[in-house]
């Protein structure tokens, strides 16, 4: 496993990380999650990144996690780099979501029990909140990392202009940001195209990608049509069949070819046209078996992009 620096800081993250988003939850036997995040370790992926609402239900994962600090890590927490996040629905009643300093130190309090950890290495506000001042929110993360709770703070999916503020008010407080997370894949380029991941290069803060196979649009699992056992056909909550348009099967045998043409399939080219992007840190990688999380890895080992494979790609996508 290689490894990148995050930003401006001290900090090293690989270039493939576990994302417990699915398969971590009450829907997943607890010996197939618990192959799979202790394969990811082997293979030198120490950067496990959930949320206080993945599962299903809200909270299982984290819980799962506490599970592994409990039992098969619990020599090796600091090997490990830990994040959540909050600001999702988790629980009912004005204070169960969005990201007032209500919810987030609630929120960071009961994910901390749930995994069994005195900190996190990672706290970030899961989204942008338009109602609750800008302030009271970048100030409850400069808090929690004074009061020991979190090493780090990151954003995810917050605009531009909103992160931009961010990234000069905690920098203010002595308590740089981290890291950005955005979703960032072959088919959707929102970082690229609204100047996120430059900004992030601008002010020394590192990008992770999240959804980076579009919930499995951009593997072989669909270049012949919707299987019986695909994620279309049974939980269809992030992925559903409208979403494979004939223009969009079209658009992913085409990226397919090329992908063949390296020798390589879909997955690990798309994998690995993200690691090639300028300011790129890491990679959230969701998997359902260790045999799968192996083959993602297979994009650590990718050759660079001839400029013709990039003219293709673009051609394709933008």
């Amino acid at each position: 496993m290689e490894y990148r620096r995050c930003g401006r800081s001290g900090v090293l993250l690989p270039e493939i990380s576990l994302g417990m988003w699915h398969n971590f939850g009450c829907l997943t036997p607890y010996e197939t999650s618990r192959d799979i995040a202790l394969t990811a370790f082997e293979c030198g992926i120490v950067h496990f990144d959930l949320a206080n609402n993945y599962g299903p239900e809200p909270g299982a994962a984290e819980s799962f996690m506490g599970s592994l600090m409990r039992g098969d890590l619990c020599m090796h927490r600091d090997e490990l780099f830990i994040s959540t996040k909050a600001a999702y629905d988790m629980w009912e009643g004005p204070y169960g979501s969005w990201a007032s300093r209500k919810h987030l130190m609630a929120s960071l309090n009961q994910s901390l029990k749930r995994m069994n950890l005195e900190y996190v290495d990672l706290f970030y506000c899961h989204r942008y909140d338009p109602e609750t001042p800008l302030e009271e929110t970048l100030q409850t993360l400069v808090d929690v990392v004074r009061q020991g709770k979190a090493l780090y703070i990151g954003l995810s999916r917050w605009p531009l202009e909103a992160a931009q503020f961010g990234y000069h008010y905690l920098r203010q407080h002595d308590v740089p940001c981290l890291i950005y997370q955005g979703r960032l894949n072959l088919l959707d380029q929102a970082p690229l195209q609204e100047g996120i991941l430059k900004q992030c290069q601008d002010d020394g803060v590192g990008f992770i990608s999240f959804s980076p196979l579009a919930q499995g649009l951009l593997t072989d699992r669909y270049l012949n049509g919707i299987p019986e056992d695909s994620r279309i056909a049974h939980d269809p909550r992030f992925l559903k069949a409208d979403d494979l348009t004939p223009e969009r099967l079209a658009q992913l045998r085409a990226l397919n070819d090329i992908a063949e043409q390296r020798g390589e399939n879909l997955a690990t080219m798309a994998l690995s046209w993200i690691l090639h992007q300028k300011g790129v840190t890491s990679v959230l990688v969701g998997a359902s078996s260790p045999e799968q999380l192996r083959k993602n890895l297979k994009a650590t080992e990718s050759a660079s992009f001839t400029n013709e494979e990039i003219q293709q790609i673009n051609k394709l996508t933008q």
